[in-house]
């Protein structure tokens, strides 16, 4: 049976249920589609402190090996996130976890807290699915941008939450400086997908998702420096693509396949540097505003020719949209013993935005690679 507790309402959660191990956080909201509302998690000490800026789990740090964010799609117009929570695995020295909502631009923009509505934070057990406690935030803010919603904390051996509800203003900056994070530290305009399966949700401006570029850059480190290629390595960035009315293919330098923005495939290859004398390195061009109609792309990149040495290549892959984020997949793990690289996977969100997921897995070619993701195309050999 579910517990609801009110604003300053403390509660048992292991104690009257000994066997849970595993629980899931969520907190969710209505608000206007142009407001941009973030969902954050602080790992506190005895102080009421972090220990350091990976203690704060939010979208541009998503997971701990106790805890991940997850952004859930589908409620609109609002929001849910999620915090997956591993109790057993969390180690002595944090002894609370603050559960946060902040306000992109509030102050800027005119908009606080008391815009939204039919707020609510639950736990339940993530083994079953039972609901174990409920808050609903009610109309408890008004100008407030940042908003603590509650936090979980050991007592005498055993975990409680205390529902806080409590609000101020500077959004996510002014709550780093209150649990001891140097805000100037603190990059908000890059997102880095760190781990295999890490994804995030483009943000949807009003205007739509407009275009969405995909760098992918590198260099050779024994070469001497950025883009000193010995051998004339060929790096190539690329993507197989399929619509919503079926239609599969590849976008690729190879068979002078650069595709079109406009039209169908709505990606764009910008052209192909053999050389790497370009030093902006290689582009991709995805028509955002053809969401609808794309079901997913799968971003890759392949050495066309060259020492197979991606230890050495340093590639990083940058997606920028504007008004957002950058969103950066380093290839950081390495198979030199294969060609390609399965780089991310863009994928349709209920038909408004796109989601992205990293990958960073090897192939020996295209074939492999497609067997891999089923996209079932019939693959023979290419040149430029």
């Amino acid at each position: 049976m579910s517990t609801q507790v009110v604003k300053g309402q403390k509660a048992d959660l292991t104690k009257g249920s000994p066997g849970l191990r595993q629980m899931l956080v969520e907190i969710a909201w209505q608000a206007p589609s142009a407001m941009e509302i973030d969902a954050s998690a602080f790992l506190l000490g005895p102080g009421g402190k972090v220990s350091g800026d990976d203690d704060l789990i939010f979208y541009n740090n998503p997971s701990t090996s106790y805890i991940r964010y997850k952004d859930v799609p589908g409620r609109s117009p609002g929001g849910i996130k999620h915090f997956e929570v591993e109790l057993d695995k969390i180690p002595a020295s944090v002894t609370r976890i603050a559960f946060t909502l902040t306000l992109y631009d509030g102050e800027h923009r005119k908009q606080t807290f008391g815009q939204m509505s039919e707020a609510h934070c639950r736990i339940l057990n993530l083994a079953t699915g039972s609901e174990i406690l409920r808050c609903n935030l009610g109309s408890h803010f008004s100008v407030e941008t940042a908003v603590v919603v509650g936090e979980l904390y050991r007592y005498s051996g055993e975990w409680k939450f205390s529902a806080i509800m409590s609000g101020f203003d500077g959004g996510l900056k002014a709550l780093c400086s209150n649990y001891g994070i140097e805000v100037v530290e603190l990059n908000l305009k890059k997102i880095e997908l760190k781990k295999k399966g890490d994804s995030i949700n483009l943000k949807k401006p009003a205007e739509g998702l407009g275009e969405i570029l995909v760098n992918l850059n590198w260099n050779q480190k024994q070469g001497g420096g950025l883009f000193s290629r010995k051998g004339g390595v060929d790096l190539d960035l690329a993507c197989l693509f399929e619509l919503k009315n079926g239609r599969k293919g590849v976008v690729q330098a190879l068979g002078n396949a650069f595709g079109q923005l406009q039209q169908p495939p709505f990606v764009m290859l910008d052209g192909d540097d053999r050389t790497g004398s370009v030093t902006s390195g290689e582009n991709l061009r995805i028509n955002g505003s053809k969401v609808a109609e794309i079901k997913r792309i799968l971003i890759f990149a392949f050495i066309y020719k060259g020492v197979t040495q991606w230890s050495e290549a340093d590639g990083v892959v940058t997606i920028t949209q504007g008004g957002g984020p950058d969103i950066i997949v380093n290839l950081d793990e390495h198979n030199n013993r294969k060609g390609m690289c399965a780089i991310a996977m863009i994928q349709n969100v209920g038909n408004e935005t796109f989601s992205i997921e990293r990958l960073v897995q090897y192939f020996s070619g295209h074939r492999e690679m497609d067997q891999a993701y089923g996209w079932g195309l019939q693959w023979v050999a290419g040149s430029k």
